[in-house]
């Protein structure tokens, strides 16, 4: 064969296989969708992507995002995963009703995000839980744990070591609410609280999206957020006294864990992510190189982790 001809070839190849990876990627991200149901008098908002047929998995999102947190990681699990990522009622694209009209405890939260599950007909799923998500995936897994195949841990804490000194001034607010409250809703919603939640001590800045940031502040100073995430934060409270509960429930099941962790976040210690290896020896612990939402940082990585995961779990299916 000439050379000409070699290197025409060679370039039809290359040509093809990038068309082909372009294809791919196109159909995961056509592939998102996005719906909102009644339930409880709310508009629940959901992002959907991949196979319906597909084992599926529930991403429940943090503080102050949303759904939208997920978009990265959607597409690059969609070929094979049937994915939902809910907005929490007073977050994202759900209704947010003032507290007079709706109770904004993490039991109601994870009971509307319950009733979605329901409603879509999930009875088999494998929980991917940052920050927030960590309290209402982990009300969901006491309320049917024969639903959890597995759960992905995110930056979301179970245990008093993974929480930083910070927490030190947030007891203060449990303590004396009264007192604490207008400290505590100017840090929730203010523009430099908002970015070192991204940021944390991460050595790399310039990896960071400002837009992250900047939508949720454009998010927090909508009117009514400051009340609505001032009163569900009074009720973490309740999330720190059930971690004996949630470390009883991981030793007498012990799921399939993955926990993917950014080693920056200024809330949540390192700490945090080992401890869940004193529940579940086998526990999969990865320590990222990242803050306190990963995937700002990691989207590669934490894909690839998660697709591994994934993977055996459903080798080990059946």
């Amino acid at each position: 064969m000439s050379i000409p001809t070699t290197l025409a070839l060679s370039a039809a190849l290359a040509c093809a296989s990038v068309q082909a990876s372009a294809q791919d990627l196109r159909s995961s991200r056509r592939s998102i969708s996005y719906h909102t149901v009644d339930i409880r008098g709310l508009k629940v908002f959901y992002r959907e992507a991949g196979p319906a047929d597909a084992p599926t998995v529930l991403l429940l999102h943090g503080f102050p995002s949303s759904s939208r947190m997920w978009e990265p990681l959607l597409p690059l699990l969609a070929d094979r995963y049937h994915l939902i990522a809910p907005d929490y009622p007073g977050f994202g694209n759900s209704s947010a009703p003032s507290p007079s009209d709706f109770t904004y405890t993490f039991d109601n939260i994870a009971g509307v995000i319950g009733e979605l599950a329901n409603r879509l007909g999930l009875t088999s799923y494998v929980l991917l839980m940052q920050d927030y998500g960590g309290p209402v995936g982990f009300r969901m897994a006491l309320d049917h744990p024969e639903r959890v195949r597995a759960m992905i841990i995110q930056n979301a804490v179970a245990h008093e070591q993974g929480l930083s000194p910070l927490w030190d001034a947030r007891r203060r607010y449990w303590a004396d609410p009264a007192h604490e409250l207008e400290a505590l809703k100017a840090n929730f919603t203010s523009l430099e609280a908002t970015r070192q939640r991204h940021l944390g001590s991460s050595p790399h800045p310039e990896r960071y999206d400002p837009d992250a940031w900047l939508d949720e502040y454009a998010f927090l100073t909508r009117p009514g957020q400051p009340e609505i995430q001032t009163t569900l934060f009074l009720d973490y409270r309740t999330n720190v006294a059930s971690y004996p509960q949630w470390q009883d429930w991981l030793r007498r099941r012990q799921p399939p864990i993955l926990v993917t962790w950014g080693k920056y976040d200024p809330s949540f210690t390192v700490a945090g992510a080992t401890a869940y290896r004193d529940d579940v020896p086998t526990a999969d612990v990865h320590i990222l190189e990242a803050g306190h939402f990963a995937l700002d940082e990691a989207t590669d990585e934490v894909a690839a982790l998660v697709r591994d995961f994934l993977a055996r779990l459903e080798g080990q299916k059946g």
